[in-house]
């Protein structure tokens, strides 16, 4: 079966694995360095006993794992606050208007504002699954499960939640935005530009990226192409998220043009079609699959499995889902429809 969890030390090496086999073609906010997810990841469990220091805003980092091999197969994770305490950056895409009454001409032009507009909403981030898993259930389950966490802490995040899809990428590594505009500014390229942003604080994006307004049409054409356009690895996270609610607007990722989802929190498909139940024993297998989530911060857990329902909210699953979620009967459970 299939648990997500939060984070553990022990974790370490095999988030690391699963972080850099996918970084020639998936990017993740993920730091792929030893010192910085061991940090990462005291900062999570801090964050889910509700004792962060410092006034640092919660983050939590959960993982996929395979309970019959105990191997760590995915992550995702929550920013309760984009920016973590510092302004979270992206391109807001806008128009401008250039026309001359003497010369009869009008013409739109867009734009791109560097923005920190999204700054303190809650962040879905650090999605990353083996390949072999993106076609199964436990796709689903990782991304949504941090969507019950939320509606079971709902007084930890914000009215408003934002994901950042990855953008174009070609088959050669090239990131055509990057390539067309961050590169001149950073002297890097894209791969390590990421591995900073997952490293070190934003301040630096402030510090290099130009100030002021970029006009698209001085970008390249593979450039403009790019822009609000996700990767091709990612559209299935992309159709997932849209069906939870999420939808693309005017904002970009500053490193690769990538579109920016928004929601309301209390709209989500997930938070929404929830409900907390009374766990009891069934003696089959059968029945709807469904998300079954239990446990409060450092103990929650969240896995699939089979339910059947009775009339008084009890919700009726096999005994080894009680042992996979550390619960027994009479507890309380959040359950949502696969």
């Amino acid at each position: 079966m299939w648990l997500v969890r939060p984070a553990r030390p022990d974790d370490l090496d095999q988030i690391l694995d699963i972080a850099g086999a996918q970084c020639a073609r998936l990017s993740s906010t993920l730091p792929r360095q030893s010192e910085a997810l061991a940090r990462k990841i005291e900062h999570s469990l801090a964050s889910f006993r509700g004792d962060t220091l410092d006034g640092e805003p919660p983050r939590f980092l959960f993982v996929l794992e395979n309970t019959d091999t105990g191997g760590v197969d995915g992550t995702a994770a929550i920013d309760a606050r984009a920016g973590n305490g510092q302004p979270f950056y992206n391109y807001r895409r806008d128009a401008l208007i250039h026309a001359s009454h003497e010369l009869g001409v009008s013409r739109r032009v867009e734009v791109l504002y560097p923005s920190h507009g999204l700054t303190d909403h809650t962040l879905l981030c650090s999605f990353s699954i083996r390949n072999e898993l993106r076609d199964t259930n436990a796709f689903e389950l990782l991304s949504r499960s941090r969507l019950l966490f939320i509606a079971e802490h709902r007084e930890w995040f914000s009215s408003r939640v934002v994901v950042e899809i990855q953008g174009v990428q070609t088959e050669t590594g090239n990131v055509p935005f990057w390539d067309s505009l961050g590169r001149h500014f950073f002297n890097m390229d894209f791969e390590t530009a990421d591995q900073y942003s997952g490293m070190l604080s934003k301040t630096f994006i402030a510090e290099l990226m130009p100030p002021n307004p970029v006009y698209v049409t001085l970008l390249s054409l593979a450039a403009q192409k790019a822009l609000g356009q996700a990767h091709q690895l990612t559209l299935p996270n992309l159709e997932l998220l849209k069906r939870e609610g999420f939808q693309a607007g005017s904002y970009l990722d500053i490193f690769d043009a990538g579109p920016v989802l928004e929601a309301r929190t209390d709209t989500l498909h997930t938070v929404v079609t929830s409900r907390r139940k009374t766990l009891h024993a069934s003696h089959e297998d059968s029945g709807d699959v469904c998300l079954i989530s239990a446990g409060d911060g450092e103990g929650f857990r969240c896995t699939l499995t089979p339910v059947a329902e009775s009339l008084d909210d009890q919700l009726k699953v096999p005994v080894k889902t009680w042992q996979i979620l550390g619960k027994t009967a009479g507890d309380p459970v959040r359950i949502a429809p696969l």
